[in-house]
């Protein structure tokens, strides 16, 4: 893991790019070395009904939650969280000037009970890579 869940308000569409948000906040887990390549899956959600602070239409927001499995020590969760945060404000640094945003991000760890995983990512993006590098 992580699974990165950035939930965004629809009128963020015009003036920021989603797709290239998921791609750098996945690159900055990748780059923290705590999540194991075939773990992580990062994908946005558009909200269109949504409340912000003085309900004024130009207010937005964007919330990451990063699902990780349990067990990581709290300085290397917080290590993890400052990095991909860092990202996240980096990308919408024009967005922030401009209009009222809000950012938000949390790590939340997942209880291993009846927490079922099934996958061969990690074999598969392993061979790529090395594939890559020869």
């Amino acid at each position: 893991m992580p699974h990165l869940i950035i939930e965004y308000s629809a009128n963020l569409d015009s003036v920021l790019d989603i797709a290239r948000l998921v791609s750098a906040l996945h690159e900055a887990a990748l780059e923290t070395g705590v999540f194991p390549l075939g773990g992580i899956r990062t994908r946005a959600e558009r909200r269109e009904v949504y409340a912000i602070a003085d309900r004024h239409p130009d207010n937005a927001f964007i919330h990451v939650q990063a699902r990780i499995g349990a067990g990581r020590p709290p300085d290397v969760r917080e290590k993890a969280a400052a990095h991909i945060f860092d990202r996240l404000k980096g990308e919408t640094a024009g967005v922030f000037a401009s209009r009222p945003l809000g950012l938000t991000f949390e790590i939340v760890e997942i209880d291993p009970v009846g927490s079922l995983k099934h996958n061969n990512l990690h074999e598969i993006a392993a061979a790529r890579r090395k594939g890559a590098a020869a």
